[in-house]
């Protein structure tokens, strides 16, 4: 499989060997990364932003890429994220395909793709390749560090294992824990991929690909990451036209099956199984209470960070509001000034990516706070 990579993004070679958490090691790895704006004298203005599973680095147009990345109206100058104050950078996710070193990615030991060879990848790895990446820009401290859904949990990870590394930090529809559901249903998408025969226990290519899987994987994913409250307002139980001729028993009626089979098609090739895979079971794995006898409140209370803002949406299944309201409590047991900001946003999980009216200036509004 074929990595897709925006143009314009830049590379960090991780020290070698880059030990795992869960064991084994990378040689020869990166991680790829954006920034926008300038760095000030002081080295105290950069926000660090920390992705979801499948967003590249490319978050916002910058001098390398104008093209619109998957957070445009959030960052950039004037906006929420404010380059013209803070210099921004956004790391994409160690073992994903989209520049950063994963599954997907060439093992120098051997010539070959790792596919399955690939080392145990947990979310803590993830957060040590982008701490790596700050102190190489030459930041001793960042002025917040933002965390979206599995970046939430990167976040928190940077800050437990880099005592100091953040004076503040945003929690947007993250968590210190995943929960029974959230794990069921990735647990459905990995069985989806693996599942379909083209699979081949990760040694596919473009030309026998398992697409099936990956569909499936992709429309369970959409559908956790909106609400029924926004699936009703937009689709309602509309029909395709009447006059369409059945290309199949039980094929699609709908227009929100027609909605899902779309995104699902739009997805399949632009993102590597494996790395889906991995990353999706690195978020059943993450847990804060590790590190505290298996007591999340206490896991969270070790962490030292100033000020705080979780924020999440009463429509979330995948995140549900009370993880949120977690974290903040957590972190405030452990002296942050923590505030949990609740929206109530019909649109789910996705809220952040799309509900700009309503995250924009709660994000921008603690920025300028700091």
């Amino acid at each position: 499989m074929t990595e897709f990579i925006p143009p314009g993004t830049r590379y960090f070679d991780l020290p070698s060997p880059f030990a795992m958490k869960r064991g084994g090691e990378l040689r020869g790895a990166r991680v790829a990364y954006e920034t926008w704006g300038e760095l000030n004298a002081a080295r105290d203005n950069a926000v660090l932003i920390v992705t979801g599973l499948s967003p590249d680095a490319h978050a916002a147009a910058n001098e390398g890429n104008p093209e619109a990345g998957w957070w445009e109206p959030m960052v950039g100058p004037g906006r929420p994220i404010d380059s013209n104050r803070w210099f921004v950078i956004c790391v994409n996710s160690l073992g994903s395909c989209k520049g950063s070193t994963g599954p997907a990615s060439i093992n120098p030991e051997t010539g070959d793709i790792y596919r399955l060879d690939f080392p145990e990848l947990a979310v803590e790895d993830g957060a040590n390749a982008a701490a790596h990446v700050v102190r190489a820009l030459g930041i001793e401290r960042l002025a917040c560090v933002i965390g979206n859904s599995m970046g939430g949990m990167t976040a928190l990870a940077l800050l437990l294992q880099h005592p100091g590394i953040a004076r503040s930090h945003i929690n947007i529809s993250g968590a210190a824990r995943a929960l029974p559901f959230s794990i069921a249903i990735r647990s459905l998408q990995r069985e989806a991929i693996r599942l379909d025969p083209q699979w081949n226990h990760g040694r596919y290519d473009d030309e026998h690909y398992p697409e099936s899987g990956m569909r499936m994987a992709r429309k369970l994913g959409v559908i956790t990451y909106r609400s029924a409250l926004e699936w009703d307002g937009r689709f309602g139980r509309v029909r395709l036209e009447s006059d369409r001729p059945d290309e199949e028993p039980f094929g699609l009626e709908f227009q929100v099956e027609s909605y899902l089979e779309g995104h699902a098609r739009r997805f399949v090739r632009r993102y590597d199984p494996n790395c889906y895979l991995y990353l999706s079971r690195s978020m059943d794995w993450f847990d804060i209470g590790e590190y505290a006898g298996g007591d999340v409140m206490a896991g969270l209370a070790t962490i030292r960070v100033e000020k705080v803002l979780a924020i999440g949406v009463q429509t979330d299944i995948l995140f549900p509001l009370q993880q949120q309201q977690q974290v903040a409590d957590g972190l405030r047991l452990g002296g942050a000034h923590a505030e949990f900001m609740p929206l109530e946003s019909p649109q789910g999980h996705d809220a952040f990516l799309v509900d700009i009216d309503r995250f924009g200036p709660a994000v921008g509004g603690f920025l300028a706070s700091l």
